[in-house]
């Protein structure tokens, strides 16, 4: 895919389409431009995970961005998540899961030459933007990778994110997407 010209390439970690349409938009605005990594092994079952990989790509290929699709590997996020499965969400389980997902990301980045990272999570409002955003920084400090920490939320994002969603006609998920949370959706 054709970089826009002058932009800096950003690798946004994407964790569904709903929470990356406004993200893509504003790192745009602010002079990026974004590669999409899908990286998601703790998405479950495989049949949800495969529709929320085509939600990614309608997005992507709406919004001219190259969308990199990482392997899915659900025995990864049990092995990390192990011990855990009884913890609620926004507790232990989710910090390991941020964990194993952006250090893949830093991992792609690397990969890729990309020297800056974010991730799309953040958009939620039932996920915690600073303490995503200090396992971020921890985490690409250590592999001298910039995390670039923005709070999508802010600027009614979660609003224009879902806007974008819904105008597109995606895929529109109702848990965050492990197993251990279909029974609190």
């Amino acid at each position: 895919m054709e970089q826009r010209k002058n932009n800096k390439r950003i690798l946004l970690h994407a964790c569904c389409a709903i929470c990356s349409g406004y993200p893509i938009e504003a790192l745009r605005e602010l002079g990026y431009e974004p590669v999409v990594y899908f990286y998601n092994p703790n998405i479950y079952p495989v049949a949800e995970y495969q529709k929320r990989l085509a939600a990614q790509r309608e997005l992507c290929l709406h919004y001219g961005v190259e969308l990199i699709e990482g392997s899915y590997e659900p025995e990864i996020f049990f092995e990390a998540a192990k011990g855990l499965e009884n913890e609620p969400e926004r507790g232990k389980r989710c910090i390991k899961c941020f964990e194993l997902r952006l250090m893949n990301s830093i991992h792609k980045a690397r990969e890729l030459g990309i020297e800056t990272l974010t991730t799309s999570i953040v958009i939620s409002p039932h996920k915690n933007f600073q303490l995503i955003s200090d396992i971020g920084q921890k985490l690409c400090e250590n592999e001298n990778i910039e995390y670039l920490a923005i709070d999508f939320k802010k600027k009614d994002g979660f609003l224009k994110t879902n806007n974008i969603s819904k105008s597109l006609g995606l895929y529109r998920q109702n848990y965050c997407g492990c197993k251990f949370t279909i029974r609190q959706a």
